[in-house]
């Protein structure tokens, strides 16, 4: 575990911590961003390393997923904790996580609103824009 500010990073898994994984994508996904609960639930989870991010009460704030081949993906973080370096956290650790298993290419699906943020951690786009869940995204690349 990673103590920051106010919160945690945790390495995670879905048969252990599948509740808190939930309610922080179904808030930001399902709820805010009206992603289609089949698209959410792809059945990728329990196979997947996640990365959960808690505040000093324990409560689930932000959340990450690990595939295993160097991707990242749903990462979320609630509305009132955007902007405070949890996004920052996750994407971190997830990047030290694969960087710990030689993993040297790293990929992402970005919003493209959020493309600017993961520039800043070095990604660079790698693909056109295209629709997922009626959101538009591009691939990008952490070499």
């Amino acid at each position: 575990m990673e103590l920051k500010q106010n919160f945690m990073i945790k390495v995670a898994s879905w048969q252990k911590h599948a509740e808190l994984l939930k309610a922080v994508r179904e808030a930001v996904f399902i709820k805010e961003q009206q992603v289609p609960l089949e698209l959410e639930w792809d059945g990728l989870d329990t196979s997947a390393l996640h990365l959960l991010a808690l505040n000093d009460a324990g409560e689930a704030i932000g959340c990450a997923r690990l595939i295993g081949d160097g991707s990242i993906g749903r990462m979320a973080v609630l509305k009132a904790w955007r902007g405070l370096g949890v996004g920052t956290a996750l994407l971190e650790k997830a990047v030290e996580c694969y960087r710990q298993h030689n993993i040297a290419s790293i990929r992402l699906s970005a919003q493209v609103h959020a493309i600017s943020f993961y520039e800043k951690a070095g990604f660079k786009v790698c693909s056109a824009p295209y629709l997922d869940a009626n959101i538009l995204h591009v691939d990008m690349c952490l070499e």
